[in-house]
């Protein structure tokens, strides 16, 4: 079985308990207006070019002979500064899961492990199924998902995990289609599973000037999570830097960013 990954990423903080090592899954359905992983959306491999830096030398438009350049129309080894790469490589999953049980010790050393991000897991769940499955009792497995499946894909995928950590953005359903483009349904369902189902969780909401950090939504996810640990994650400002290099535009405006968002209907939030 094979999946893409566009990232692993060793000695990450923050990705659950620890330092652990993350991988990022290539492909997510919801399209967030404020997503700081543009790179990730997508299913398939794509070029990925830093412009700003481009010195105009031409050399990547040479035709090259390479098989993994065709799809691109460029050549991605020749850039003499490294600007011009492809993001996403396709794996198997028992070689995969290989390479991460190679780091098991060092990261239970470290009271971290393994987590599995995005771009969203769930869209690639039986390949994440697999991996998990081969790393089952060698060290701590932690998800991070919007939670945006069936019901089915979401309990059978959670049930493989120590941890999962499930994005609450907002509550109500035409301001989640409006600014993530899915309906929040299916998600809220998944979080009333996942609250008890005896799995340890957290939740998470980003802090979205404007849009996600607003007293009604606040109020309104904290009726939602009840009593269950929730993490307020501060707007990320460096979120569109990436969007021009894979051929995206980035359409948030951030508002009123000094705004102070009132965590006090939470029971046991923890702003990050």
């Amino acid at each position: 079985m094979t999946g893409i990954v566009f990232d692993i990423k060793e000695f990450a903080l923050g990705d659950g308990d620890g330092i652990r090592t993350t991988v990022f899954m290539k492909g997510c359905p919801l399209r967030c207006i404020w997503c700081h992983n543009p790179e990730g959306l997508s299913p398939s491999p794509e070029l990925y070019f830093k412009e700003k830096a481009c010195r105009g030398c031409g050399l990547c438009r040479t035709l090259c002979n390479h098989e993994e350049c065709r799809p691109f129309g460029r050549c991605t080894r020749v850039c003499p500064d490294d600007l011009v790469t492809v993001v996403g490589k396709r794996w198997d999953s028992e070689a995969l899961a290989k390479k991460l049980s190679e780091q098991a010790d060092i990261l239970n050393s470290l009271g971290g492990g393994i987590t599995f991000s995005g771009g969203e897991p769930l869209f690639s769940a039986d390949f994440v199924c697999d991996v998990a499955s081969r790393l089952r009792g060698k060290t701590h497995l932690c998800i991070e998902t919007s939670g945006f499946a069936d019901a089915e894909t979401f309990m059978r995928t959670a049930c493989l995990f120590d941890l999962v950590i499930m994005d609450i953005k907002l509550a109500d359903p035409d301001m989640h289609k409006r600014y993530t483009g899915v309906d929040n349904a299916r998600i809220l369902e998944n979080a009333r599973a996942l609250s008890s189902s005896g799995i340890p969780h957290i939740f998470r909401t980003p802090l979205i000037p404007g849009i996600t950090d607003t007293k009604e939504n606040l109020y309104a996810i904290s009726r939602i999570v009840g009593d269950d640990r929730i993490e307020l994650l501060p707007y990320n400002t460096l979120a569109g830097t990436k969007y021009k290099s894979v051929g995206r535009t980035f359409t948030y405006t951030p508002e009123n960013t000094g705004h102070v968002p009132d965590i006090s209907f939470f029971k046991n939030a923890v702003l990050k």
